[in-house]
Order: structure tokens, then sequence, then C-alpha cells
């Protein structure tokens, strides 16, 4: 039975989030119903990465079985066809290496968070970044930002919803720069805990702000207490940009590390 690994963007922002639920529409569900539509099929779509509502993909990583290995340019065709007129599409679809597991075979994922720092509101890019009109220190907000890269208990940056037994990360990157009258906030590792970008970057935006210090994110960490940390940041500026995957490495990788919720 081929599997198939996808390279998946969409926009979040009519979507429940990436799993199927009852309770609205969602990118996983947009998904098999394309497959079911080109194939007859009703396999699985595991993700790299559950994202949460509102929130979109540029680089979102899939797999999925078929009955039968088809030309993986007729896959990425059909499943564009019939995904029409929601906003998910198929970039690009190759035959997976054995034992490649979309999620547990991630060795990183890399995630921007865009904020239009002006006055006025977006139009363009309306529900696609934050809007936040009052003037942001992004020397400071960098600053602070360092404190949180490398490994540490990250329990004041998750949700409190985060089923994760342990709170402990290693954050590779987590840089703030300005592009005009945006910031970006990019951040990377292996996986995340719950929420654990948005909460950061809502911790951050109080540095931003004049309202906090680098002392107290070092103290909001040290603290390992979700009421300690910034606010959770809203959704629709956080997009799953790159997941990473080094073939040569253990496929299975530590479950645990592998859990990706944002």
């Amino acid at each position: 039975m081929p599997r198939y690994k996808l390279t998946v963007e969409y926009d979040g922002e009519p979507f429940v989030g990436w799993q199927r639920q009852p309770n609205g529409p969602s990118v996983q569900a947009a998904l098999e119903e394309a497959v079911f539509a080109f194939t007859g099929e009703r396999p699985p779509v595991q993700a790299a990465g559950r994202t949460d509502t509102g929130v979109h993909a540029r680089g979102q990583v899939v797999h999925l079985d078929l009955a039968a290995e088809r030309p993986v340019e007729t896959v990425r065709s059909a499943l564009n066809f019939h995904l029409k007129p929601q906003p998910v599409a198929v970039v690009s679809a190759e035959l997976a290496p054995a034992g490649f597991h979309a999620r547990f075979s991630a060795t990183g994922r890399r995630y921007r968070y865009r904020i239009i720092n002006r006055r006025a509101p977006p139009a363009l890019d309306r529900g696609q970044l934050w809007h936040v009109p009052v003037a942001l220190d992004v020397g400071a907000m960098a600053d602070a930002a360092a404190v949180l890269v490398g490994h540490h208990d990250f329990n004041s940056f998750r949700s409190t919803s985060c089923q994760s037994p342990s709170a402990m990360k290693t954050l590779d990157m987590l840089e703030v720069t300005r592009d005009g009258e945006e910031i970006h906030v990019d951040v990377a590792s292996r996986s995340f805990l719950h929420n654990q970008v948005r909460i950061m970057v809502g911790t951050l935006h109080l540095v931003g702000r004049g309202q906090w210090s680098g002392r107290d994110v070092e103290e909001a960490l040290a603290a390992r207490d979700r009421t300690r940390a910034g606010p959770t940041a809203p959704p629709q500026g956080l997009c799953l940009m790159e997941v990473r995957y080094d073939l040569a490495a253990d496929r299975n990788g530590d479950a645990e590390e592998a859990i990706d919720d944002q």
C-alpha cells in the first residue's frame, strides 16, 4: 500500500482547525472528502501539526495511504480539483519513504507570527495578521525573546488544556524583526506545546508596549505557572511555515517530543 507525502497550504479562517470535529468544518475533513471523491477510499489523513481554529499553514505536511499507486501529479491535481472552492491547496505530492510518518518523523517545525503595527487596520491581509495600533519596540521584544531560547520548562507558556505530560521543550529559534509596518516573530523547535507560540507572542507584545521588561519574561519562565505569562495572541497571525525531516535519524523519534498542537 503506497504512502503519499503531501505539502499543503490553507487559510485557517473558515475552519475549526486541522482536526476533524463535530462542531464545524476542518482542514482534515476537507482533505479526506477530496480523497474520497478522487479514489472512493477513506484513509485517515495524518498531519505534522494540529493547527487551531483560525491558524494558517504554508508548509503543513500530511501523509495518507492509498490502495494502489497513482502518479504523484495525478494525486496532486485531483485533490486540488476536489478541494475547490475551499481555501486549501496541495502544493506538492510525492511517494513517502519507508517508515515515514508526517507527525512522528518530523525533526523540526517553523512558525511565523505576523503583526501589523500601524494605526490603520489591514484591508488586503485581513485575517492573516494581528493588528496592533500602538507602537511596539521591536528591539526590546527581540532582546526579551532571547530569554526563551534553549531547553526550558515552558509550563508558563502553554494552554491550561494542554495534554502533554511534560512542559520541557527546546526552542531552537525565537527572532523578532520589523519589515516596514509588519513585525515578524519567527520560531523554530522540534515540537511545541499547545498554544506555546501564541502565548510567547502575547508575552513579547507586552514587552513591545513597554508594560513588561526582559526580566519579567525571565520571571514568568521561572514561575512555571500559566498565570504568570502574558495573554494568548489571536490565532489569525500564526502560520505553520515549514516542517523538517531528517530521514537519516530515527524515524519513530520520541513520541512525547513529537506532539505539536498550535
